[in-house]
């Protein structure tokens, strides 16, 4: 069962790997650790300028297994055909959501419908 409570004090910050301060794929692996599931690769230094965040989700991919939104299943947005954003889908009180982080916002859960209408595309990968 994760604790989100812990996440409250999360700061979002570009490039941010160590918690408290962590960015949209930071907030991914910290998740991972807390779920008892294998770390995926830390990126350090990669943001989404200049295409980085597009490319290392793409790599990834070739490495994971398309899926059906579950606990754990990384979460790649796409804008247009370029992947922007990411985040994981938690379990929270019985309801599917995804844990993302943002600047102003830090960590947000929002249900799957409302963060998925965000995007052109959203794909689940585990």
């Amino acid at each position: 069962m994760l604790n989100a409570d812990k996440y409250c004090s999360v700061v979002w910050l570009k490039g941010g790997r160590s918690y408290p301060n962590l960015d949209c794929f930071g907030i991914v692996n910290e998740i991972r650790r807390d779920l008892g599931l294998p770390e995926w690769p830390e990126f350090s230094g990669v943001t989404k300028d200049d295409g980085g965040l597009d490319r290392e989700a793409r790599n990834l991919m070739k490495s994971l297994r398309a899926c059906e939104a579950a606990e754990g299943a990384g979460v790649a947005c796409f804008s247009g055909s370029v992947v922007t954003h990411v985040g994981i889908v938690v379990n929270l009180d019985g309801e599917l959501r995804v844990a993302e982080c943002n600047p102003k916002t830090n960590v947000t859960f929002l249900p799957l419908s409302r963060f998925k209408s965000r995007f052109v595309k959203v794909e689940f990968w585990e």
